[in-house]
């Protein structure tokens, strides 16, 4: 028995000793798991928790911005009965907490981040996708004109199919503005806007404004995606440095600057046209379009109403660059996905 139970042991240990081999085939599927984080559902809810938070984080800025691009609209069109209060970046945010809370310093944000779900996780995907087929990996750095091409396409597709929330977005943060002019609430909450825009204009007036929200989105992201993919491998390839939060950090900011200046007067335009009142049939009573809204901001108020709200437009921009891509790159890296 003694004997048998020597004989056994090495067999034992032999068994004990191959066990290994199926705990390294096991960990031999680990990159299954980074399959799956550098997959298309991942990166899209990625993308779309990151933009999340950035939009919490700036949203402020975005609505002193909007009332920046409008207060001057207003002038415009009031004959000198305009009510306007406050013109500059600073005045504007603190007159929105003084006279209608500070709260209503996110008012629309509901909208901005049901927008998100779709423009945020459609503008990475897409732009991942693209980068893949004129890379073999998609981790190379791509030639300026196929990242531009890259991004003003992902931008302008995504952006299209995020323009009724945005939509919804521009006209609730107009709100608190109306009620101080002492002009009636057109719409009460984000479900109700919605409603009051498909019974005006129908399931096509939700895209009201749509052509320079997509113009504008495409220029924003040839600034933002284009910039931040060439920034980011322009430093790690030449400055040797590794894929860390110092490289994210430059890359951003480059990126939110060069996004609000190709921006901006789209974004005015855009502003524009979503805020103007419509007829029954849906029609805005101010523009025929965006080329008219730009003939006349451009001839009533000059050129540089084009960049009306670039101060807070940019402030806003680069920290939600800033924020989006290390909460992105963070997360990304934290699941076990390789660096965007």
């Amino acid at each position: 028995m003694a004997a048998k139970t020597d004989e056994s042991s090495p067999a034992v240990a032999s068994s004990t000793s191959s066990n290994p081999a199926p705990s390294s085939g096991r960990h031999q599927l680990r990159p299954v798991k980074f399959d799956y984080a550098d997959s298309f559902a991942c990166t899209y809810i990625v993308s779309v928790v990151a933009a999340s938070i950035a939009e919490l984080a700036t949203y402020p800025l975005d609505l002193t911005k909007t009332r920046l691009q409008i207060q001057g609209e207003g002038a415009a069109h009031s004959a000198g009965k305009s009510n306007m209060q406050y013109r500059g970046m600073v005045a504007t945010a603190f007159g929105i907490a003084r006279e209608e809370g500070a709260l209503k310093l996110w008012q629309g944000v509901t909208p901005a981040l049901y927008r998100h779900v779709v423009y945020s996780g459609v503008r990475i995907c897409s732009y991942d996708l693209m980068r893949k087929e004129f890379t073999q990996n998609g981790t190379q750095a791509l030639p300026v004109w196929k990242s531009a091409l890259c991004g003003v396409t992902a931008g302008a597709v995504a952006q299209w199919l995020a323009s009724p929330a945005d939509l919804v977005k521009v006209q609730i943060q107009m709100e608190g503005r109306r009620r101080l002019m002492g002009e009636p609430p057109r719409v009460h909450s984000a479900g109700h806007a919605f409603r009051q825009i498909v019974q005006r204009g129908g399931i096509k007036g939700l895209w009201k404004g749509s052509i320079p929200n997509v113009q504008r989105a495409a220029l924003v992201n040839l600034g933002d995606l284009t910039t931040y993919d060439t920034i980011k491998h322009l430093i790690m390839n030449r400055l040797q440095m590794p894929d860390c939060h110092t490289v994210h950090v430059l890359a951003s900011v480059c990126a939110g600057f060069v996004a609000a200046i190709m921006g901006t007067p789209a974004d005015v335009v855009k502003t524009r046209i979503m805020n103007q009142p419509t007829d029954e049939n849906g029609r805005g009573l101010l523009y025929r379009g965006s080329v008219d809204c730009l003939r006349q901001t451009v001839s009533k108020e000059g050129f540089v109403a084009l960049y009306k709200g670039f101060l807070p437009c940019w402030i806003r921009m680069a920290p939600w660059s800033l924020t989006f891509w290390l909460s992105f790159e963070q997360i990304r890296k934290m699941i076990g996905a390789s660096g965007y």
